[in-house]
């Protein structure tokens, strides 16, 4: 016979906490981790894998080379218990996200999202009122929903592949339409 006088719930996984900041010389070894699996796992049903290597190769697993690309770069961070889980790297000065990549498995959250409108309005602050990306096929659909207008479709060769990717540009306003 059971005894229903005490019942005990199974724990819920709960949905994780993220927090949107400034990219730190910090977060380097996980921005290079993020881009590596978000390319070689995320980019999977877009991309072959020869093509995803070469991609994947064209940026170095190395924390060094991620921090010195955010001397160059604003870089904004998703963070989830104090780790970068998604990333954007934005030249104000050329008007240009340069980057855009989040953890697969948090694919399709929201934090590629939020942070294209941290951007936005940090772009907006300084004046810029046009943005341009140059979005791989994975990316493509999500950015013309998100207002992004197709300038054509562009080839770039990494190691000896030639991979397919859209110039995309958007005109910022401060009210989303």
């Amino acid at each position: 016979m059971l005894n229903t006088d005490v019942i005990t719930a199974a724990p819920t996984p709960s949905t994780p906490r993220i927090t949107y900041r400034a990219g730190l010389v910090r977060d380097a070894a996980d921005q290079a981790e993020v881009f590596y699996h978000a390319v070689m796992q995320g980019a999977a049903t877009h991309y072959g894998v020869e093509e995803r290597h070469a991609w994947a190769n064209a940026l170095p697993r190395e924390a060094s080379a991620w921090a010195a690309r955010q001397a160059l770069y604003t870089t904004l961070v998703a963070s989830c218990d104090g780790r970068c889980v998604g990333f954007l790297e934005l030249d104000v000065a050329a008007r240009r996200i340069e980057t855009l990549y989040v953890w697969p498995s948090l694919a399709g959250r929201g934090i590629g999202t939020t942070l294209l409108i941290h951007a936005e309005r940090l772009l907006l602050e300084e004046g810029v009122s046009r943005v341009e990306i140059e979005a791989s096929t994975m990316l493509y659909e999500r950015l013309l929903r998100r207002g992004f207008k197709n300038l054509g479709e562009q080839w770039v060769e990494r190691s000896g592949e030639r991979l397919k990717r859209y110039r995309l540009v958007k005109e910022l306003s401060a009210i989303e339409t």
